[in-house]
């Protein structure tokens, strides 16, 4: 009998649920897509999605992000304007790299979805990858329009945003 070299379709199911079962729990991407709807708006927050999805993930930048929005935290009650497309995917780029949870999973979960007698480790870790991704990019969307929708309650208050961006940080 010849194997497939790729996971199987029921385990690649069972990756992306388990997938769907991290991600969903907010995390430090969440908030800042929150934030970012909250501030700027939906299509701030798809961008700042795109460039999260686009990231490699290292804990470190995570804290000096986290610094920033401490420090910058009042910023967000003045912010009336939407930032340059390029820096809100250079900052969910940041937030991306810098995600705790999705180090652990894919140094913990990912290579136990990776078959011996299937396609190079690479090749198969890669897909996976791209799922994960494709279920993270749905998820902080989601997270990010339902925010851009509350934006204007937030909005009406600047307490409310600088409070939020502390949250945030």
């Amino acid at each position: 009998r010849q194997t497939s070299p790729m996971p199987s379709t029921s385990s690649l199911l069972a990756f992306a649920a388990l997938a769907f079962a991290i991600i969903i729990i907010p995390g430090p991407s969440v908030m800042f897509v929150v934030t970012r709807a909250l501030t700027y708006g939906r299509r701030a927050a798809l961008l700042t999605v795109l460039g999260n999805a686009a990231g490699f993930y290292m804990q470190a930048l995570l804290v000096a992000v986290g610094i920033g929005a401490l420090l910058e935290r009042s910023v967000l009650a003045d912010a009336t304007e939407i930032q340059p497309h390029r820096s809100l995917l250079i900052d969910g780029f940041v937030v991306g790299i810098a995600n705790p949870k999705t180090v652990v999973f894919f140094a913990a979960v990912l290579p136990q979805y990776v078959r011996a007698d299937g396609a190079p480790a690479g090749v198969q870790m890669a897909v996976l990858g791209l799922v994960f991704m494709a279920v993270a990019l749905a998820s902080d969307s989601v997270w990010g329009l339902a925010a851009g929708t509350a934006r204007t309650w937030f909005a009406r208050s600047p307490r409310r945003l600088e409070q939020l961006g502390g949250a945030g940080g």
